[in-house]
This record gives C-alpha cells, sequence and structure tokens, in this order.
C-alpha cells in the first residue's frame, strides 16, 4: 500500500514507541560499557592500506524485459538496471564513511564504478542513514550531476535530515508500504533488524530496512544491514521468492557485539535459504574494515557456507568490485550469464 509523504512522526506501532524506532522482539542497543570492552579487548585483523581494482567492461547500456543487470560498486553499493528502471543502493563514494573528511574508517579500494561514470538514474535507494550507507558528499554530488534531486526512497524520518543537508525531495515510507515509482516498478520498503544514528543524541529516531522490488516480471531484494532473523521467511510470506537477492555478508566480529545487526556469511545463507532466492549476491565486505574479521575472510566463510549447504556458487556468490553480471528471471534460462558490455554511458 502507498501513503502520504511523511515528515512528522507516526503514530506509535509494534516498530516505534513514540519517540524512537526498534526492532520487535530483540533489543540490538549495545551498552557504552560494551563498546568500551570491543575497544579495549578486541583484535581487528590487519587490513591492506589499498588494494587496486581488476578492471571491467562497463555496464550495458540497456536489457531485456526480464534482465538484470548488476554492478557491485562497493559496500552496499549496487548500480541495478532493468528494462523498466535504473537504481543505485546505498550509495557511497567518499574515501571515508564517518561524520569526518580527515578521520574514521576509510577504505581501501576505490569504488568499482566512479560516481561520473554512472548512467543517468531513476532512483536511489537508501536503506538508513549508518555513514557506510548514507553519504551525504555523495549523495550531493548526484544531484549537482543530474542537475536535479535524484528521486530517493528511504524509511521513516530520513527525509527531514536529507533536506537540513542539502538533498531535498526524499520519500520515507514506513515497513510493508510501497513507494511511487516509475511505470512497471513497485517497491516496498521491508523490515529489517538493525538500528539507526548520525550522531549521539538520534539513536533509532529514524527507521531502517530494506527494499523488495517488483520490475516488470523481475523481483529484487535489497537488504540493507540486518541481523539475522525471522523477518527473511516473512519477506518471502509477504512478497515472494526473490529472482535476485543482495545479502549483507561482512562486518561481522565479535559475534558477541555484532551479531544482532550485522549477520555473518553462514547466516546470510540461512536468509537466501529463507527467502527462497533464486540467485544470491553478497556485499558489505571488503570496502572499509568496520570490524575485526580479515578483508577477504567474508568471501572464504561464504564457500565453507555454502558448501555445507550443497548450495552450488553460481547460486549464491560474490562479483569483483566494478563487474557488471547479468541475471535472468525467467525460469527457463540460465543465469548468471556474462554481461554485454554497451560502450559506456552517454
Amino acid at each position: 500500500m502507498t501513503s502520504p509523504d511523511r515528515h512528522s512522526p507516526p503514530p506509535p506501532s509494534d516498530h516505534f514507541d513514540g519517540q524512537r524506532f526498534f526492532n520487535p522482539g530483540i533489543n540490538t542497543d549495545k551498552s557504552f560499557a560494551e563498546l568500551l570492552r570491543w575497544r579495549r579487548t578486541g583484535k581487528p585483523a590487519p587490513w591492506p592500506k589499498w588494494i587496486a581494482n581488476e578492471s571491467y567492461p562497463p555496464p550495458p547500456l540497456r536489457v531485456a524485459p526480464g534482465q538484470i543487470a548488476v554492478t557491485f560498486i562497493g559496500q552496499a553499493t549496487f548500480l541495478i538496471r532493468t528494462a523498466e528502471c535504473v537504481m543505485l543502493t546505498d550509495p557511497v563514494f567518499s574515501d571515508r564513511v564517518s561524520p569526518l573528511s580527515f578521520a574514521g574508517p576509510k577504505r581501501v579500494r576505490a569504488p568499482g564504478l566512479a560516481l561520473d561514470a554512472l548512467p543517468p538514474l531513476d532512483l536511489i535507494l537508501l536503506s538508513h542513514n549508518h555513514y557506510d550507507h548514507m553519504d551525504m558528499p555523495s549523495l550531493r554530488r548526484l544531484a549537482a550531476r543530474a542537475g536535479r534531486p535524484v528521486p530517493t526512497l528511504t524509511g521513516l524520518g530520513n527525509a527531514a535530515y536529507l533536506d537540513r543537508k542539502g538533498v531535498p525531495g526524499a520519500v520515507e515510507r514506513d515497513w510493508w508500504e510501497t513507494f511511487d515509482a516509475p511505470p512497471g516498478v513497485s517497491i516496498t520498503f521491508v523490515p529489517a533488524q538493525h538500528w539507526s544514528t548520525r550522531s549521539v543524541r538520534d539513536r533509532r529516531r529514524t527507521l531502517w530496512g530494506g527494499f523488495f522490488i517488483r520490475s516488470g516480471t523481475t523481483t529484487i531484494y535489497f537488504a540493507g544491514d540486518s541481523g539475522y532473523c525471522d523477518w527473511f521467511k516473512t519477506i518471502r510470506d509477504r512478497c515472494g521468492a526473490p529472482d535476485l537477492a543482495l545479502l549483507p555478508i561482512g562486518a561481522y566480529e565479535p559475534r558477541w557485539f555484532m551479531q544482532s545487526q550485522h549477520m555473518n556469511p553462514a547466516e546470510a545463507v540461512a536468509a537466501h535459504l529463507d527467502l527462497g532466492a533464486g540467485r544470491s549476491v553478497g556485499m558489505h565486505f571488503g570496502t572499509v574494515q568496520l570490524t575485526e574479521e580479515p578483508i577477504d575472510e567474508p568471501v572464504r566463510a561464504l564457500a565453507r557456507a555454502r558448501a555445507a549447504a550443497k548450495i552450488d556458487e553460481e547460486v549464491f556468490r560474490t562479483i569483483g568490485f566494478g563487474e557488471t553480471v547479468m541475471f535472468d528471471a525467467r525460469p527457463t534460462s540460465g543465469f548468471p550469464v556474462a554481461a554485454e558490455p554497451g560502450p559506456g554511458p552517454g
């Protein structure tokens, strides 16, 4: 169902107490003492200072009905093209995911596709307000490049913040509400087990979630960030099994601190099975060091989890930074297949 655009607090619900949003049935908040314990006892694996991306052909300029072209740019940023729509998820092109341009987690590889190489966008999907997902410099650059704000879909409470920071016109929804979208496209904001904050005073003041996209005959689920939970089964029950799921597989150690908010690869495989996804692609790894696991451990752990679940690699895989893969939602076609590159964005 659609709803009016909201810029004021919604009424209390099963995930909003009138002041703050929350995750039904679980407290995902960590105390200051727990944070200090992690900082004091944690042993983050060393990451390289810089990794050069491989070179890949540019994404196609068009796809046939029933196909999905997915380009992995880094962290949770994907360029998604269907026959009906061109979308960008959680765009982060800045060097750091931090409120400060000179301090905080710094990316160890360039975006797989430069911001200026993007094609014209129909939509931006913004899952929540953490700095590795909501990057204001990137959003302002995208608007400046387009000569107008790019239509941005997000959760409750985020539109007012974006407007104050120079990105007006975002459309916000509650869980299970749908957005107005280009013809042939329907997008529903779906639950995730996570949280939100931009500062010490705004914890859980805005809503987090994922997106279930129906574009022509294809269905795509973009999870944003989430701990493993029953939401994945509920999303399948209410929205159907997606042709393609984009699932986080990184930023999960130590488990005692991260488990409620970030899946590890084994849990991502469980989410894939709960969703009944035709294919899944891993994300949220190998870009900036937010937690303790080695940079390439999520990919290795995903391979082990696939083997344990007897899932073939092409069913749940990762793709290179800057690589485009075509997925075909038609059940009679095999996928993924190699992308047929175009001459580059016009």
